[in-house]
């Protein structure tokens, strides 16, 4: 491409930028006009100037978004760049939804714009194509809080995929936000009119995990045909059996012959599925289907741990107190003080961590302000126990430990029903399968050192998915 034949329009009310981008532009050899109005733009771009724009949101005579469709009638195959220090996820799918080529948050990286620039100068945006990527979200309460850099990319990428109807896998640490990812693919996508509808696979039985998802009998059809026309989030895909996933595999295949009663069809679902699971160790441990990660994974979408984002906290933690308030309890603002020192915890638990604290706080404390010292009590006393008084802690401590910390993930603090057998369930696993890999998978020796009778160990090895366990050191 011959840059000197090539145009660059740049509209920013702030000068400073318009210099660094003109100068920038200017050195790779492209010709550059550069303005502080959206009028101005407008006008080159009707007298037929320009080969790719470059232009800022908020401008002093006009926004950006209502001249840009104006643009898009005149000149529909102008690429065009919108940069905004807007940085929020309803800013990106605007920008795509108007059609915009890229957008990309302020401050950028001067090398982001540059390769941006090139992309569109040779691959000219499809206005309508891009239209078809998402919709404007007329709410101003937004899915998903954040400004920070790995947000930005999680807004683009989802921002990308609305309009598509491709399968998704989001990847991320409890808390993240996973099923709310989710829950704004479908909102935002072309299903939006359609149910979404989840099933959480750690939260599930094994044994009723293939009746949850395709059904029973007629009275009780699953999922699968509930999410007929809409979307079906499968949380904790990681979790689930491998009997399951075989059929999910088929479900995904078109081979599937579950068929929705009322329409005498296969059910036509979007899948999204989300894990916190590494499930290339899971395939290598032959727990998960490596055929099905592929077909899952067609378009993957990671959601970056609070830990990664720790300039979000702010945001995050106010937009929690109006929600707790909205929901009946009290009103609170929170100091310099107490974000600081929310800003230098490591969050475990992610955002479902920060927002139970806030929670708590609003709760608990009588005090309208919310402080550090009121902050640094509240981490010091959700501090887990990993050691005993004499010594390491004992298992029944690990043990604590952890169903403390899955009691704070949970919503309100409440697990989903049918905990008791769950966890006995989470307990038996590893250890029948840590006994079986100790005796090569010697099933008498094993039922032995486990005290059970050796048709029950059998038993037990079928209905939780260890058979793997056998032979193994």
């Amino acid at each position: 491409m011959n840059t000197a034949t090539k145009k660059i329009l740049i509209a920013d009310d702030d000068a400073s930028i318009r210099l660094v981008l003109s100068q920038a532009f200017t050195r790779l050899g492209y010709q550059v006009r550069a303005t502080g109005n959206a009028t101005t733009l407008l006008k080159w771009v009707t007298d037929g100037e320009g080969d790719l724009v470059i232009t800022d949101v908020v401008m002093p005579d006009e926004n950006v978004f209502d001249v840009l469709p104006r643009i898009k009638k005149q000149r529909p195959k102008l690429p065009i760049i919108v940069m905004s220090a807007q940085n929020s996820l309803i800013t990106a799918v605007n920008a795509a939804e108007v059609g915009a080529f890229e957008y990309i948050p302020k401050p950028f990286d001067l090398d982001d714009m540059t390769s941006a620039a090139r992309r569109a100068l040779s691959r000219p945006a499809d206005a309508e194509a891009a239209k078809a990527q998402a919709r404007a979200v007329r709410d101003d309460r937004l899915p998903l809080i954040g400004r920070s850099a790995p947000m930005q990319e999680v807004y683009r990428t989802v921002a990308r995929l609305v309009g598509a109807d491709l399968t998704v896998l989001i990847t991320g640490e409890s808390g993240t936000g996973k099923e709310l990812v989710a829950r704004a693919l479908h909102d935002m996508g072309r299903r939006r009119d359609g149910k979404f509808v989840v099933i959480n696979l750690a939260a599930t039985p094994r044994e009723r995990v293939e009746t949850e998802l395709f059904g029973k009998d007629e009275t009780d059809q699953g999922k699968l045909v509930d999410a007929d026309g809409g979307t079906l989030f499968l949380d904790e895909i990681g979790d689930m059996p491998l009997d399951a996933q075989t059929r999910l595999l088929r479900v995904i295949d078109g081979s599937e012959p579950t068929l929705n009663p009322k329409t005498g069809r296969r059910p036509n679902v979007r899948i999204i599925a989300a894990t916190n699971r590494d499930l290339r160790a899971l395939i290598q441990q032959g727990l998960f289907r490596e055929d099905l990660f592929f077909r899952l994974n067609v378009a993957p979408l990671r959601i970056p741990p609070l830990k990664d984002r720790s300039e979000d906290i702010p945001d995050l933690a106010r937009a929690f107190l109006l929600r707790a308030n909205r929901e009946g309890l009290p009103a609170k603002t929170i100091d310099s003080g107490a974000l600081d020192r929310l800003k230098r915890h490591n969050w475990p638990g992610n955002v479902r961590e920060l927002e139970n604290l806030v929670r708590r706080v609003c709760a608990l404390y009588g005090e309208d302000l919310i402080t550090a010292r009121i902050i640094e009590k509240e981490l010091a006393d959700q501090q887990p126990v990993i050691h005993g008084q004499d010594g390491p802690a004992t298992l029944s401590q690990l043990v604590e430990q952890k169903l403390a910390t899955y009691f704070a993930d949970q919503p309100d603090g409440i697990p989903p029903v049918g905990l008791y057998d769950r966890v006995l369930e989470e307990m038996e696993r590893p250890l029948i399968q840590l006994t079986l890999t100790a005796t090569r998978g010697n099933q008498v020796r094993a039922a032995e050192i486990l005290g059970l009778n050796r048709n029950t160990l059998r038993k037990k090895i079928q209905d939780l998915g260890v058979e793997m366990a056998r032979g193994r050191r």
